[in-house]
């Protein structure tokens, strides 16, 4: 379904986002309007209930919206950035018991790759308020500049030209420079 549908389900479970715009860094990712089976997510993400991250995890993924929650904040991201369009953007998801989440994202991780876990990190972070704003610009940020909360931090010392490289050679296969 569309990453910006306003027809997200109750749940929480594990999620794998699309790209299929014309942002050239991703060609290799880009996808149908609809993706395939084989299509090449370029994020994949999980939506615990509130208290997983604390040991809190029981078997009411169904009745959970971490995964509309997530999700809308996924968009917002996308939304604030200057360089990518949420009609762009689709998602699948599978609403699992929580005990499966973390483990699933793992393995999806694992399996698919995604360029926006492994090469370009940062989509996925909230606002890291007034105590870290000495804090980096994320990778993502640094690529995709936008969101309010990441024009209040320092610079990144990784360049977009820097990054860009980067992203290219992780969809190459190449191995990659370390982050400055």
């Amino acid at each position: 379904m569309p990453l910006g549908s306003t027809d997200l389900p109750d749940g929480a479970g594990v999620y794998a986002i699309y790209y299929c715009g014309t942002f050239p860094a991703y060609a290799v990712v880009r996808c149908d309007t609809d993706p395939a089976a084989d299509a090449q997510p370029i994020y994949v993400g999980k939506a615990i209930p509130k208290g997983g991250r604390k040991g809190g995890l029981g078997l009411n993924a169904a009745q959970s919206s971490a995964l509309r929650n997530r999700l809308r904040k996924h968009a917002a991201s996308i939304n604030e950035c200057r360089n990518l369009e949420l009609a762009d953007f689709r998602v699948r998801l599978l609403v699992v018991d929580d005990i499966w989440i973390p483990p699933g994202e793992n393995i999806l991780i694992d399996s698919y790759k995604p360029v926006w876990n492994l090469a370009l990190d940062g989509f996925g972070k909230i606002d890291p308020g007034t105590r870290r704003k000495t804090q980096f610009r994320s990778p993502w940020d640094v690529v995709h500049p936008g969101r309010a909360f990441a024009e209040k931090l320092a610079m990144s010392p990784a360049s977009h030209g820097f990054l860009l490289a980067r992203i290219g050679d992780f969809l190459a296969g190449r191995p990659l420079q370390a982050l400055p």
